[in-house]
């Protein structure tokens, strides 16, 4: 039997019975969420750049979450529900940003890649690798508007980019 408490307390309780004996285990989700956010999330400049990171911890054919570390210091599973849990609210935060936020924000991971910046915003706009950075389980309207205001975003960069074209 598994139990899910409010989620406030982020604690999920397991119990696992076997021929010998009852195991009670509780892991504190909250705990691995705080070591997440703490030693490697906040080594990350930017929001967006959190985003793609958390993204790139997901099983693209299964959707499961993994983690090296956080797997081998707590559990797989206890894991795979911090790195969803800061996905989804990683992915909701960088959603509700402005044009103006998201575009410096969009700035800020594009250095952070130390790419060519042409060939980033290009590659970005034909390819449109951030949608692999939407979590699963999520509001499909929001889901289309922080596509909507990438593209627009991606957009603005690449004007900022171009030299000034004289007016006519």
């Amino acid at each position: 039997m598994v139990r899910d408490l409010p989620k406030p307390h982020c604690v999920r309780l397991e119990w696992s019975r076997d021929s010998m004996s009852t195991t009670v285990r509780l892991v504190l989700v909250q705990e691995v969420y705080d070591d997440l956010l703490n030693r490697t999330l906040s080594r990350i400049s930017c929001d967006l750049g959190r985003l793609i990171y958390l993204a790139s911890t997901r099983d693209y054919n299964t959707g499961n979450y993994y983690h090296e570390g956080l797997a081998s210091r707590f559990s797989p599973e206890v894991a795979r529900k911090a790195l969803e849990m800061a996905h989804r609210q990683t992915f909701y935060k960088v959603s509700g940003f402005s044009l103006e936020d998201l575009a410096s924000d969009l700035e800020a991971y594009l250095r952070s890649t130390r790419e060519n910046p042409q060939e980033f915003l290009r590659t970005w706009q034909k390819l449109e690798p951030y949608r692999i950075a939407i979590p699963t389980e999520v509001n499909l309207t929001v889901a289309r508007l922080f596509t909507s205001n990438l593209r627009l975003a991606l957009a603005i960069l690449r004007s900022r980019q171009e030299p000034s074209q004289p007016h006519r």
